[in-house]
C-alpha cells in the first residue's frame, strides 16, 4: 500500500541554507521544507513572505515546495 500524499499551501516565514524555508501553514503549524528538483533546474526564485504549496511527507520529515502561489 502507497502512502498518500497531502499538498497544503503555506507561507515563507524565513530562509535557510542549502534551498531549505521554515513554512508557515494556515492551522499555524511550522515546517521545515527544501526546494523541489524541477523549481531548482527552472531556477524559480522563492522568497520570504511567498505564498507556496507544500508536499507533506507522509513519515513526518522535511516537506518539498512543489509550487510558488
Amino acid at each position: 500500500m502507497a502512502k498518500e500524499h497531502k499538498e497544503i499551501a503555506g507561507t515563507v516565514i524565513e530562509a535557510l541554507p542549502n534551498t531549505m524555508f521554515k513554512v508557515e501553514f494556515d492551522n499555524g503549524t511550522i515546517q521545515i521544507a527544501y526546494l523541489s528538483g524541477k523549481m531548482r533546474v527552472h531556477r524559480i526564485k522563492v522568497l520570504v513572505g511567498d505564498k507556496v504549496l507544500v508536499l507533506i511527507d507522509p513519515y513526518g520529515g522535511k516537506g518539498r515546495v512543489v509550487k510558488r502561489l
